[in-house]
């Protein structure tokens, strides 16, 4: 069953009226629906691409046709999102950080119709001004260090930093640094345990 609607939820679905619609048990808002929708939101949000409800969206930022926005994302300032991407639920994407839709762009070149896709796992963190190369997926819970520069795919739960990215470790659900001994760790927030197997981490108790 769908979980209750948060108070920021409940918010959204007042201020939006008609543009809450049912869809597989997902509130979501269709951008553009209404008039009333396109007053009231800061950024630019086409008709065709999703929004759900709970999404915070800083200034200066633009959301592209086809992009799909799970519940709960959080965009900061300066962040454009580029027809190509999709992001989970609660998503985090840091201030100035980029997307990109084409591996070789050309002024000269149209291009459109051949976008690379991105799609960025549920938790997932990308700190301010990295750069995630188009084409590649963000695992969930991953957690890409500020001014990183994804080439690749990133596994679930892990830590990436530099340019290019590289993993330096795994983090939690809560955003901490999962230190592994004989496979497990703790959480020091949350106190859930997690295990490393075959290169990849799960929750085993929360």
């Amino acid at each position: 069953p769908s979980r209750p609607d948060t108070p920021q939820e409940q918010f959204w679905k007042g201020a939006f009226g008609d543009a809450y619609t049912e869809r597989n048990d997902n509130r979501r808002l269709q951008a553009g629906a209404t008039a009333r929708l396109a007053r009231i939101l800061a950024h630019t949000a086409p008709i065709g691409s999703v929004i759900e409800f709970g999404c915070n969206i800083g200034q200066n930022c633009v959301i592209f046709p086809k992009v799909v926005l799970g519940r709960n994302v959080k965009i900061q300032n300066n962040v454009s999102v580029y027809t190509g991407v999709t992001c989970d639920d609660d998503v985090f994407l840091g201030p100035s950080c980029v997307f990109t839709n084409v591996t070789n762009p050309r002024s000269a070149v149209n291009r459109r119709g051949q976008y690379s896709r991105t799609h960025v796992g549920q938790g997932a963190t990308i700190g301010a001004n990295a750069t995630i190369v188009c084409g590649h997926n963000i695992g969930e819970y991953a957690f890409i260090g500020a001014g990183a520069v994804v080439t690749k795919d990133v596994p679930a739960y892990a830590l990436v930093i530099g340019n290019p990215a590289k993993q330096t470790g795994w983090m939690s659900q809560h955003g901490h640094r999962l230190n592994f001994k004989e496979n497990k760790a703790i959480c020091p927030e949350s106190g859930w345990e997690y295990q490393l197997q075959d290169g990849k981490v799960s929750v085993v108790q929360s």
